[in-house]
């Protein structure tokens, strides 16, 4: 059985027929370029090291019985990884 007798329409999901929109007012400026393109130099990985480094931070705290710092710092991997993320995003896809 093909992916086709499934779903009728797969054969027109296949097809790329994106049309770019491509206006004024969604134009990016000019920081926000410059800060992608200074982002998109930075290593993947230090991220993923920051976020590995930050949980190890936090417990270190925690073991050291400061609570309130490794609460403080046991935030910080999220928005560690989210930035690896757009950094990755940026360095594949590019400035658009």
């Amino acid at each position: 059985m093909s992916p086709l007798d499934v779903n009728p329409s797969a054969g027109a999901s296949l097809r790329d027929t994106h049309a770019p929109v491509i206006r004024p007012e969604h134009a990016e400026g000019d920081i926000a370029r410059l800060i992608e393109q200074q982002a998109a130099k930075i290593p993947s990985h230090w991220f993923l090291f920051a976020a590995l480094g930050s949980m190890v931070a936090s417990l270190g705290c925690e073991l050291a019985d400061r609570r309130r710092a490794s609460r403080f710092i046991g935030m910080w991997p999220t928005p560690l990884l989210a930035l690896g993320i757009y950094n990755k995003l940026v360095k594949t896809l590019g400035t658009r």
